[in-house]
C-alpha cells in the first residue's frame, strides 16, 4: 500500500476509531461522548416580581453520607443564568444545587435522583429544600443515607416546582392551598429570605433566632431554615416580624402561626368513588410506601371493605414496578382499625375490627373478620372472610424478629400470636374480662408489650402487660393496672421503655422494661392522646384525639412533642417541647373539602375549617416526615351518630428525627 492509499485508508476509518475510542472511554467512566448540561437561573422573588442575581457562584452536588460530591460549578451571567455540564444524569442518592449569594445568604434547590434540563434557584426553592432536608441538614451540608434523602426529595417536590421556582401544584390545590396555612407559610418564609438578600442585618437576626439552645449559630440561610424546621416553635414572633420585611411572595400569612411547621395534606385514595373514611394507622414497607387502614366508607358508620396504599410522597400507589394499586379490596378486609404491619417476607397484615352490622361474619356476629394479608404488589392472600385464627375485632399488630405475628384481640380480651406468621398455628392468652387489648409493641428481646384499653372510650380497668412466647405458649410476665385510663397506642424507645397514650386521663405514661412506672406526663397541647411514636432521638410524639363529651366545640387537631429519656440540661423527662397549642394546622380561610370536592360533612353540609382533625396515630418515615392520621371529624355531636370518618393524612415535613427502626 502506497502513502496515498494509507492516507485515504486512515481518513476513511478515522470516524470509526474516534467513535470506538469515545465508547471505550465512556464505558470506563472517563469521558462522555455527549456531555449534557444543567441550565438554570438564580433570582430573588417569585410571585409578584423577580430579579436576576448576577455573578453568583453556583455548584452542582451529589449528596452522600459525608461531604457532598461536587459535580460542576458556574457563575451566573448578567441575567442570572448559568450552565453546568455534567456526565452523570442519575444517582442512587440525590442531586442539589447551591447558590452562594453572599454575606451568609445561600439558596438551594433539590433536584432529586435524576437531573432535569433546567432549574430555578430562589427563596422558595430554599424553603422547600431546608424543610424537606431538615433531618439531613445538621452539619452545614446535606448528607445522609440515600433512601431517606430520596424520600425527602419527593416531599420537596410537594412544596415547590424546581424548574420554575414556584409553589408546587400540590400546595396550590385542594386539600392544601388555603385549606391549610402551609402555602402561605412557605411564601412568608421566602419573603424573609428575600429580605436577607437586601439587608445583612436581617440575615444576622435570622441566625440569632435560629441558633439551637446551647448550639452554634447557622452558617447560612438554608441551614438556618433547617434549624427552624426541626424546632418550629422557637422565636415564632421574631421570625414572623422578619417575614413582614418583604412582599415578593404573595399572598403570605396574615396572622402569626403557632409554630413554623410546613405540612402537606394528602387525601387522594386513587378512586373518588372510594374516598378516605377514617384512616386509623399505617405502616411503611421497605420502599417507603404507606399501607393505610380505613374504618368506614366516607360519610357512613358501617365497615369499610377497602384499604389505601400511598407512595412515599403521599400520592396514591398506581401499580408501577410491582407496586399496589390504591385502594385495595378483597382478602376479607372489613372495617380495619388500628392494626397494620409488614412482615420480613413482604406480607402486609391488616386487623379487621368491623363496624356496624355484618350478619354471618365470622368469628363474631356483629361486624368483624379477623386478619387480612396482601402481597407488596397488592394481591390479596387471605380468604374472602379473612384468616380466622382466634382473634376477634383485631386491633394493634406487632411482628417479632422470628416472624411471629402478635395480635391485640379486642373483642375477646385476648392476646394471640400467629406463630411464624401462620394463622393455622395460632396460640392465645385469655386476659381479664373487659380488658379490651388495643396495641402491641415488640421489645428487643422478643417479648411483647400490650396496652389494655378497658374499652374504646374507657369505662373498665385499663392496664399494660408484657408477654413472652415460650415453648409455643404465651406467658404473662407482668400486668400493671391503670384504672379507667382508656390507654391506646404504645411505642418503645431505644432503652426498651414503653410510652403509652391515655385517652381518658389525658396523659402519656412511661414504663421501664420491668413494668415499673417512670411517670405520666402532659402539656405541649396534649388533649386526649391516642397515637404515639418515638423518634430517632428518643423524643416522644403524641397525636391527640380530643374530648368526646357531647356538646363540646369542634376539636382542632394538634401534634404534641415531649422530651424522652435523654433530656438536655435544665429539662426533665416528659417535659413538653411543642408549644402550649401543640403543632396545629389552621385553615388560611378556605373550607375543608374531600378529594371529590364535597364539603367535609357531605354535600349541602355547613362548612368546616379544620383540616387537622381527631388523630389516632403518628408514624415517622425515614426522612423525618410525620404522617398524622385524621381518623374522626372534628364535631363530636355529628360524629357519634352519622358521619365520623376523618379525611386523609397530614404530613409534617422534616419535623422529627427518623426512627432507627420501623414501628407498627
Amino acid at each position: 500500500m502506497n502513502k496515498l492509499s494509507i492516507r485515504n485508508y486512515m481518513v476513511a476509518i478515522a470516524p470509526m476509531l474516534l467513535a470506538g475510542a469515545a465508547i471505550l472511554l465512556t464505558a470506563h467512566g472517563v469521558l462522555s461522548a455527549n456531555p449534557k448540561s444543567l441550565s438554570g437561573v438564580v433570582q430573588t422573588g417569585g410571585t409578584t416580581s423577580s430579579q436576576p442575581l448576577p455573578d453568583v457562584h453556583v455548584t452542582l452536588f451529589e449528596a452522600t453520607r459525608a461531604l457532598p460530591t461536587t459535580l460542576g460549578q458556574a457563575t451566573t451571567d448578567a441575567s442570572g443564568r448559568f450552565t453546568i455540564p455534567y456526565r452523570k444524569a442519575s444517582s442512587s442518592s440525590i442531586f442539589f444545587v447551591k447558590a452562594d449569594i453572599g454575606e451568609g445568604v445561600e439558596f438551594v434547590t433539590v433536584l432529586g435522583p435524576n437531573l432535569p434540563a433546567s432549574v430555578t434557584v430562589n427563596e422558595l426553592t430554599t424553603v422547600a429544600a431546608s424543610y424537606s432536608m431538615a433531618q439531613f441538614y445538621r452539619t452545614g451540608v446535606i448528607s445522609g443515607n440515600s433512601f431517606g434523602l430520596q424520600i425527602a426529595a419527593g416531599m420537596n417536590d410537594n412544596i415547590v416546582a424546581s424548574a420554575t421556582g414556584q409553589s408546587s401544584a400540590v400546595l396550590l390545590s385542594s386539600p392544601n392551598a388555603d385549606q391549610t396555612n402551609s402555602l402561605r407559610s412557605t411564601r412568608s418564609l421566602a419573603n424573609l429570605l428575600a429580605a436577607c438578600v437586601d439587608d445583612p442585618d436581617v440575615t444576622a437576626s435570622l441566625f440569632d433566632l435560629t441558633t439551637p439552645p446551647g448550639g452554634l449559630p447557622p452558617h447560612n440561610t438554608a441551614e438556618a431554615l433547617a434549624n427552624l424546621a426541626r424546632d418550629p416553635g422557637q422565636n415564632v414572633d421574631g421570625i414572623f416580624a422578619l417575614t413582614l420585611l418583604s412582599g415578593l411572595y404573595d399572598p403570605p400569612l396574615v396572622t402569626m402561626p403557632d409554630a413554623w411547621t410546613v405540612t402537606v395534606k394528602v387525601n387522594d385514595s386513587g378512586n373518588d368513588n372510594i374516598l378516605f373514611g377514617g384512616p386509623g394507622n399505617l405502616a411503611f414497607d421497605h420502599r417507603g410506601y404507606a399501607w393505610v387502614t380505613n374504618n368506614v366508607p366516607q360519610g357512613s358508620t358501617t365497615s369499610s371493605r377497602y384499604v389505601m396504599a400511598l407512595k412515599p410522597n403521599g400520592k396514591p400507589a398506581d401499580g408501577r414496578n410491582g407496586t399496589p394499586v390504591s385502594p385495595l379490596t378483597g382478602g376479607g378486609i372489613l372495617g380495619t382499625g388500628f392494626g397494620v404491619t409488614i412482615d420480613p417476607r413482604g406480607s402486609v397484615w391488616f386487623g379487621n375490627f368491623g363496624w356496624g352490622e355484618c350478619t354471618g361474619c365470622d368469628p363474631s356476629p356483629d361486624g368483624n373478620g379477623s386478619l387480612s394479608r396482601f402481597t407488596l404488589s397488592g394481591a390479596a392472600m387471605s380468604q374472602p372472610n379473612g384468616y380466622q385464627g382466634g382473634p376477634v375485632r383485631a386491633q394493634g399488630l406487632g411482628l417479632d424478629a422470628n416472624g411471629n405475628l402478635w395480635i391485640a384481640s379486642y373483642g375477646n380480651d385476648s392476646v394471640y400470636v400467629f406463630t411464624r406468621g401462620n394463622p393455622h398455628q395460632s396460640v392465645g392468652f385469655q386476659q381479664y374480662a373487659d380488658s379490651g387489648p388495643f396495641d402491641v409493641a415488640i421489645a428487643a428481646d422478643g417479648t411483647a408489650w400490650v396496652s389494655n384499653s378497658g374499652g374504646l372510650l374507657g369505662g373498665h380497668d385499663a392496664s399494660v402487660a408484657k408477654y413472652a412466647l415460650v415453648n409455643g405458649a404465651l406467658e404473662q410476665r407482668f400486668l400493671h393496672p391503670l384504672g379507667h385510663a382508656a390507654v391506646k397506642a404504645m411505642s418503645l424507645d431505644s432503652h426498651g421503655n414503653a410510652w403509652v397514650a391515655s385517652l381518658r386521663n389525658g396523659w402519656v405514661y412511661a414504663f421501664r422494661p420491668d413494668g415499673t412506672e417512670i411517670g405520666h406526663f402532659s402539656g405541649g397541647g396534649m388533649d386526649s392522646p391516642w397515637g404515639m411514636a418515638v423518634d430517632g432521638e428518643d423524643n416522644v410524639w403524641v397525636s391527640d384525639f380530643g374530648p368526646l363529651d357531647p356538646g363540646t366545640p369542634p376539636f382542632t387537631g394538634r401534634l404534641t412533642k415531649l422530651w424522652g429519656v435523654n433530656p438536655p440540661p435544665g429539662r426533665n423527662v416528659g417535659d413538653p417541647i411543642s408549644p402550649p397549642t401543640g403543632y396545629t394546622v389552621p385553615s388560611a380561610g378556605s373550607e375543608v373539602l374531600l378529594h371529590n370536592g364535597d364539603p367535609l360533612y357531605g354535600p349541602g353540609a355547613p362548612p368546616s375549617f379544620i383540616p387537622m382533625m381527631r388523630q389516632t396515630d403518628v408514624v415517622i418515615d425515614q426522612a423525618g416526615n410525620i404522617w398524622s392520621i385524621n381518623n374522626w371529624k372534628p364535631d363530636v355531636d355529628i360524629d357519634f351518630t352519622v358521619n365520623p370518618g376523618g379525611d386523609g393524612i397530614v404530613i409534617f415535613v422534616g419535623l422529627a428525627a427518623p426512627p432507627t427502626t420501623q414501628v407498627h
